[in-house]
Formats: structure tokens, sequence, C-alpha cells
């Protein structure tokens, strides 16, 4: 199906007035009437800054926390917007939510994480927000599951709701991490292949959990075609009621901005056109040779396979798996390929030749 995602929306309107990517900013919550126009107001002084964040309802993992103002805080980002001059963007998780940020005149919306990993909450949002098409911009589910994150945006479309814009905030994981959220950017990167129109934003607050993360998280977003960032500010962030750890003050915020490097998605350059292309053309070449490798490799996988039935002998042999997990990590070394990349890529290759031995193995007679 051919997505219905708009291509004049404000989230392009503001990326083409810009020639920029998009920068949003403000506190993960809402704490105060003060707290909220103190950091306003310190973003505002950056003169860098689209569109300013709050949390105002905090959806927690344990009843006790903080979650949240409430709608009281609406109040609060209306100030924003006449005093300060910053268009307004708040999370909402129901079609309550919904009502109450468009009565106060918030500009965009955002679905959080917790609510994209649910389809029927995505569709009453979908079904609340039928008829307004106000911008809405979905965040990651927190499993890595691009199904669910695309789905998400299906039913935003199929509601009318086609000012979109995809929030990429890093996914959950068991295996040990340097960051709070796994950015797993390849699956950011697939979502932007399936909606090619669609602004692809970085969190590198919920990614990194950390400020000294926030600089390089950002750096490779911007280094990967990220159309913009969302990073959580706060006037005092070791004392914010949530998320403490990740939040700047607008001040460090303004040296991550200046510190960052924008690169250009290309060059009119004659001399670097013409030895990319002559690059390009050398790893076109390397890549039909790499394709017609793993095709002679399978064709001796085929064959083993059939050896094996003859003989009755089992599919996996753990001990030549070990061998060749080992001695193909060896050579990458001294060849100086990543050794991590080959491992996760004869991974692979293994996953591959155990399904073609399975299939051979099954013939029938």
């Amino acid at each position: 199906m051919e997505s219905a995602i708009a291509t004049d929306t404000f989230f392009t309107r503001l990326l083409a007035a810009k020639g920029s990517p998009l920068l949003i900013a403000g506190p993960c919550s809402a704490e105060t009437e003060e707290q909220v126009l103190a950091t306003a107001r310190g973003l505002q002084a950056l003169g860098k800054i689209d569109l300013f964040r709050a949390g105002i309802w905090k959806p927690r993992t344990r009843p006790g926390s903080f979650e949240g103002v409430g709608v009281g805080g609406l109040n609060w980002l209306r100030r924003v917007k006449q005093e300060v001059g910053l268009p307004v963007t708040v999370e909402v998780a129901t079609p309550r939510h919904v009502e109450d940020a468009l009565a106060y005149g918030v500009d965009v919306l955002w679905i959080g994480a917790r609510t994209t990993v649910n389809p029927f909450a995505v569709q009453e949002l979908a079904d609340a927000l039928a008829g307004t098409n106000v911008p809405v911009m979905v965040k990651n589910p927190v499993n890595p599951d691009v199904a669910l994150w695309a789905g998400a945006l299906e039913r935003l479309e199929r509601s009318g709701i086609t000012q979109l814009a995809a929030i990429h905030r890093g996914f959950s994981t068991f295996a040990p991490s340097r960051y709070r959220n796994a950015p797993t950017w390849q699956l950011a990167i697939e979502l932007k292949t399936r909606f090619p129109h669609l602004p692809l934003i970085c969190d590198p607050s919920h990614i990194g959990g950390r400020r000294d993360l926030l600089l390089p998280i950002a750096q490779k977003a911007l280094d990967l075609d990220y159309d913009g960032l969302m990073i959580e500010t706060h006037p005092d962030p070791d004392n914010a009621l949530s998320d403490a750890a990740q939040q700047v003050t607008p001040e460090r915020l303004g040296e991550i901005l200046t510190e960052l490097k924008y690169r250009y998605r290309s060059s009119d350059n004659a001399d670097y056109l013409n030895k990319a292309e002559e690059l390009r053309q050398k790893m076109d070449v390397a890549d039909r040779e790499i394709i017609e490798a793993l095709a002679r490799r399978m064709s001796l996988v085929e064959e083993l396979a059939e050896y094996k039935k003859e003989n009755n002998v089992k599919i996996l042999q753990m001990d030549r798996w070990n061998e060749i997990f080992t001695s193909r990590l060896q050579w990458a070394g001294k060849l100086r390929v990543n050794e991590k990349f080959v491992a996760e890529l004869y991974k692979l290759i293994h996953l591959e030749s155990i399904r073609k031995q399975t299939e051979i193995m099954q013939r029938p007679e």
C-alpha cells in the first residue's frame, strides 16, 4: 500500500525554512509553572529551538512515582506559546489526553513508546484524532519491532492523520549495554526505507540515559541523515522529578548544538563526485563478488547436506561450527575487518546453512 504521509507538513515546512535539522527540547516532565517557563526562556535565548516539549502525563512502571501534573500543566504550555513564542508538544496516551491537549492549543502531539507497543491503544488515539490532521510524532515501541512502529503510523494514516514524523528513542534489551535503550540504528533506517518521506527524529536522551552520551548519539544521528533531534532540558537537571541523569540545562544544550558537525547530504564538488562514483563502482564489483561467493558456499552446503542424508548424519555438528566461528574471526582480525561484524555475519550464514540442510534432509525419498 502506498503511503499517504503528506510531504507538505508542519515538520517539512520547518525543515525547508531552516535548511538544518529540527530541534525539539524541554523538560522530561513539567513540574511547576516557574520551571516550565524558565526552561522555555532559556531555550528561546538559544535561537535554535523549533518546538518546546514537556511531559504532562507520565507513564510510570510502578504507581507512587511522579506521574506528571496532569491537565493543569497544559496552561503552562499555553503561556510558553503566548509569552515565549515557541510552539509546544506533549505526549498523549488516551483519547482524553488528545481532547485536553487540543483544547489548550497544543501544536504537535507525540505517542510514546509504551503506547506504540499496543495496537489497541494506538487505534483509540487514531480514532480520537480523526478529522483533526494535527501533526503527530510516533516514538518507536519499547521492543525492537519495526512492524509495530510502522503499524502505528499506518493506523494514524488511515484516520486521516498525514502530518507525521517518527521519533527513534532506542529499544529495550536484556544484553549488557552502555545505553539506557539500545539504538539499534538499522531498525530506524528500515522504517525510513518503508516511509521515505517521513521525517525521522532522534531522541538521544532516552537512548543514552546519560548526559555524557548526548553529543556522540546526536552526532551519529545527524551523520545518518536524521531530520531532527529531541533533547531533554531542565534548569536544574540534578533535581528533576524524572530522568534527572539524562537532562541538561539550556546552556549546556547550546554548547552541544555548537559542538555538533552538520554535514552535507552530497556535494557539488566535481572532484568529490568523480571520486565517489569511482569508489561506488568498485563497491558494486565487490558486492557482486560477495554474492557470488555466498552462492558458491550455499551450493557446497547443499552438497554436504545430500551427503549427510545418504549417511544418516545429523545436521548440526557443534565441533565444526565452533571451528568455523573461531577461525573466521581470526581471519577477520588479520585482515583488519571488524570481528564483531564478522561474528554476526557468520551467525546469519550458519542459520541459512541449517535451513538449507533441513530442507534437503526432510525431502521425501
